[in-house]
């Protein structure tokens, strides 16, 4: 630390890590405080006078810097869930950020939440044996799922994945399309197998499927198990119906866990709101065991430009109601 205008840090490589690729972090940084900033070397500038904007600025930068080090890459999702929360009362949704996150046993890669709603949702699966997370398109809330159920899985805690989701958007029946069962759902499992890819190699992929440690089950088909010391994801859960949600949710066996994603603003059912992942949400709203989570379009970051679309179409489909 330099004088009360001036932040200099010790590694050039973590500050090239808190600027970001082409600097786009330190030109969303402007953006937040409207002031300039400049750097030299390992020295960052903040062109203003204003002792308390100097002060917001710098322990917004230390605490950037904290996420560096522990092997995150600071982004703009990231930049504004510590400026929102940078000063709230006891630090303790900034402590969220830094203490929660994911490791993925053999393949050294680590998941960080990127915003606190994030944070929060990886204190939920550790907290409870079954959540439910709501959310927009591109909050990652699948992504996350993926990499907790992934590490439980590799860690040994867990025996198997299970994936499912409900089936309603081919508009015929699985026994009409090509292939035997794997082949008829994965299409729609694609999401969740894309994630998967994206944090493990593929020779552990084809393992776990070749050991049956990674399974494929079409919700339809669900009904009369028992799944014990399992990881189950019901991923795309605003398509169930109330009685499928009801069969799914009493699946569950000893040391098993199960996480419900969904979005109740992408219901493809014909009657909406007889959606079981709402009437869920309302049933077992005071179940202490049960973690809720919902995400909004701040936590969304996937792009800027998602979290805008957003954004957009909340505030037309407010002013048409």
């Amino acid at each position: 630390m330099s004088d009360s205008t001036s932040l200099v840090l010790s590694d050039a490589e973590l500050l090239q890590k808190i600027c970001g690729a082409n600097d786009r972090n330190l030109i969303y940084l402007e953006e937040l405080f409207g002031r300039s900033v400049y750097v030299r070397g390992n020295e960052v500038t903040l062109d203003s006078d204003d002792p308390e904007v100097q002060e917001r600025f710098f322990a917004l930068l230390a605490e950037l810097e904290q996420h560096a080090i522990r092997g995150q890459e600071p982004n703009r999702a990231l930049v504004s869930a510590l400026y929102g929360d940078l000063f709230d009362q006891d630090g303790s949704r900034l402590e969220k950020l830094r203490e929660h996150h994911i490791e993925i046993p053999g393949s050294g890669i680590k998941v960080f939440p990127r915003s606190i709603r994030q944070a929060e949702l990886l204190q939920n699966f550790e907290a409870n044996d079954l959540t439910i997370c709501i959310g927009p398109a591109g909050t990652g809330k699948t992504y996350l799922t993926v990499a907790h159920a992934l590490q439980e899985v590799l860690s040994k805690r867990k025996r198997r994945l299970v994936l499912t989701r409900p089936v309603v958007e081919a508009g015929e029946s699985l026994g009409y399309l090509p292939g035997d069962l794997t082949q008829k759902i994965s299409p729609y499992l694609r999401p969740l197998y894309d994630a998967i890819q994206s944090l493990l190699p593929f020779e552990i992929i084809r393992r776990l499927e070749e050991q049956n440690t990674i399974e494929i089950a079409p919700l339809a088909y669900m009904r009369g198990r028992s799944l014990r010391d399992s990881y189950v994801i019901l991923d795309e859960a605003q398509n169930t119906t109330r009685e499928q949600m009801k069969m799914f949710l009493t699946r569950l066996g000893e040391n098993s866990q199960a996480v419900v994603t969904g979005d109740i603003t992408q219901i493809d059912l014909p009657r909406p709101r007889q959606s079981g992942l709402i009437h869920a949400l309302e049933v077992l709203a005071e179940v202490k065991e049960i973690g809720i989570m919902r995400l909004t379009h701040h936590d969304i970051v996937r792009s800027d430009l998602v979290q805008k679309i957003i954004q957009a179409y909340d505030a037309h489909e407010q002013s048409d109601q």
